[in-house]
C-alpha cells in the first residue's frame, strides 16, 4: 500500500501590499517633503540679535581697591533697540560688586579687565532684564 501525500493547493493569497505599499511610500514621501520644507522655509529662526540703541554715559565713580588703591572708572552703557531710560545707579552698584577690593595689578591686566568687563556685563544683563546689551570704559585710571 502506498501513499500518496496531496500537494497544497495550487491557489495562493495574492501577495500583500501592491496597492496600500504604494500609499505608504507616497504618504512617507510626502511627510518627509513637508518636514523638509519647514525646517528650511518656515521653521522660526531662534531669538534674533538685539539691535543696539543709544548709548548712555554714566557718571565716573572711585572703587576701593586692595592696598589702599582705588579704581576712577567711567563707564557707558549700549542700550538695545527700544529700551527705555536706565537709571545708572543699578550699573554703578555693580560695577562696585565686581571690583571693589581686587588687587590693583590684577585689575592692570588687560587679559583679567575683560574678564572683570564680561563679568559686569552678564550683571548688568540681569539688572536691566537684557535692555544693556554691552558696557564700555571710558575712564579706567588706578592709583
Amino acid at each position: 500500500m502506498t501513499t500518496t501525500v496531496a500537494a497544497p493547493a495550487a491557489t495562493e493569497a495574492p501577495a500583500k501590499g501592491g496597492r496600500g505599499r504604494t500609499v505608504g511610500i507616497a504618504v512617507l514621501l510626502l511627510a518627509l517633503v513637508g518636514g523638509g520644507a519647514w525646517f528650511f522655509v518656515l521653521k522660526p529662526s531662534g531669538a534674533a540679535e538685539p539691535k543696539p540703541g543709544e548709548v548712555v554715559p554714566i557718571e565716573a565713580i572711585q572703587v576701593n581697591l586692595a592696598g589702599g588703591h582705588y579704581l576712577r572708572l567711567g563707564m557707558a552703557l549700549q542700550l538695545t533697540e527700544g529700551a527705555h531710560e536706565v537709571d545708572g545707579s543699578q550699573a554703578l552698584d555693580a560695577a562696585i560688586t565686581v571690583f571693589s577690593g581686587l588687587p590693583v595689578g590684577e585689575v592692570n591686566k588687560p587679559d583679567i579687565r575683560e574678564k572683570l568687563r564680561h563679568q559686569l556685563q552678564e550683571k548688568l544683563h540681569e539688572r536691566y532684564h537684557g535692555d544693556v546689551m554691552e558696557v564700555y570704559f571710558t575712564e579706567f585710571v588706578t592709583q
